[in-house]
């Protein structure tokens, strides 16, 4: 206890810059995820898709990322082990906050697109298993989390497959892609509405629905998100009826009239999944962070943390630092890299991506956000064959989420053995 008395101002202290260097990288690594289909597609531009993630990220990471929070993500190890020890808590999550900030911010650089999940759950996988006891860690846990590494982009990969076939043979290939695409187009508007709605009530406002007690079945869910997707159909028919073919546009490329018509339908997706993401992710920074804050008021281990509003202001204004930093490495990643996308392409992407969160969260089953998005366009790529993919950059991002569990783990053993020396 003597330690959380004597050093509690200068914990807290590196407990705020390391939750916001956590959240820079959620926001340089992570959110370039989601916004890279809709730049790599050129349905927005780099300073467009900055510009929607800030605001949504934000609002998502604020409004949404919870007031309450479990004290360690995932259920991965048990609080009650330190009950006798808070101080070890306190480092535990000190050098968990550091190793999977320093660990995103050298796979940023680089830009791979990594879990930000798997990055702090390696980390405190980490200082568990080596700092306190392998006991402390529950390994089945652990297991279904690598379990989502194979998950994540084979379900994403085969949607995002059988969506872009689906926009080949029913737009694409016709003889006149352009009144193909007005004729089928709202029917993938109501996807996008229906799937959309989903994840943002699923993953987006998850927490601000746990904490006011209210709650809705995966059914019920269904049910407001098919209300939601009719009208965003309806209002998909009305504006294509504005856009008129270019016959101008049509000289050069056959298909450039109807990927003027997929591109809005991207905007739409990337700004849902800005909000999901920012509201879902942000508690990979500020969880540790929320921990650490509460141990050095109470002087006690809690399952659970209230979340200071402060607290997710750090989170949503680092994760937007990032990005505007930062993201547009990882951006080029998917966007470009992997393969050469158009808005058709990135939609395809885009939406497989929204159905495998929905899937997953309505079956439980362990996904990331970013597997999902990397296989999704992976997906895309296999549709128009294997030449279409770059199997170099491919095999060094899946090299790359290998290498994040331990690596997160390692820097975290470090770091924890570093502040219990300085400290203890």
């Amino acid at each position: 206890m003597t330690v959380i008395a004597e050093y509690g101002q200068i914990l807290l202290i590196l407990a705020c810059v390391f939750g916001l260097f956590m959240a820079w990288g959620v926001g340089a690594n992570d959110v370039a995820n989601a916004m890279g289909t809709s730049v790599g597609s050129k349905a927005l531009t780099i300073k467009q898709a900055i510009i929607i993630a800030m605001i949504f990220e934000f609002l998502g990471a604020y409004l949404a990322g919870g007031a309450v929070t479990a004290t360690i993500r995932k259920g991965i190890i048990d609080p009650a082990i330190m009950a006798g020890t808070p101080e070890l808590l306190v480092y535990g999550m000190l050098s968990a906050l550091l190793a999977a900030g320093t660990w995103l911010m050298i796979a940023s650089i680089l830009g791979w697109p990594v879990s930000t999940t798997h990055s702090i759950v390696g980390a405190i996988v980490g200082f568990a298993a080596v700092g306190i006891s392998v006991e402390a860690v529950a390994w089945s846990k652990v297991l279904s989390i690598v379990a989502s590494w194979v998950v994540s982009p084979m379900l994403a990969g085969t949607m995002a497959f059988w969506i872009f076939r689906s926009v080949q043979r029913l737009i694409l290939n016709t003889e006149d892609p352009f009144s193909s695409a007005q004729r089928y187009i709202p029917f993938y508007m109501f996807a996008v509405g229906f799937l959309i709605a989903m994840v943002t009530i699923l993953k987006g406002l998850k927490h601000v629905f746990k904490d006011s007690g209210f709650s809705l079945s995966f059914l019920q869910s269904a049910g407001v998100s098919t209300i939601l997707g009719l009208v965003v159909a309806i209002i998909g028919v009305y504006f294509l009826r504005n856009i008129k073919r270019d016959e101008a546009n049509d000289s050069g490329n056959r298909f450039a009239n109807v990927e003027r018509l997929f591109a809005i339908l991207m905007v739409f997706t990337a700004c849902a999944m800005a909000f999901a993401h920012g509201s879902n992710d942000v508690a990979n920074a500020v969880g540790p962070l929320a921990a650490i804050i509460s141990v050095i008021k109470t002087g006690s281990v809690t399952t659970t943390s209230a979340m200071p509003s402060w607290v997710l202001l750090i989170g949503g204004a680092g994760i937007v630092i990032g990005l505007a930093t930062y993201g547009f490495k990882v951006m080029a990643t998917i966007g470009k890299k992997i393969t050469e996308l158009t808005p058709s392409r990135g939609f395809a992407a885009e939406l497989a991506a929204a159905a495998t969160v929905v899937f997953a969260s309505g079956t439980g089953l362990p996904i990331s956000t970013t597997h999902t998005l990397v296989g999704a366009v992976l997906g895309v790529g296999l549709a128009r064959g294997i030449g279409a993919l770059n199997l170099r950059v491919v095999g060094s991002i899946f090299m790359s989420w290998i290498v994040t569990l331990p690596a997160g783990a390692g820097l975290a053993i470090l770091f924890f053995f570093m502040f219990k020396g300085i400290f203890g």
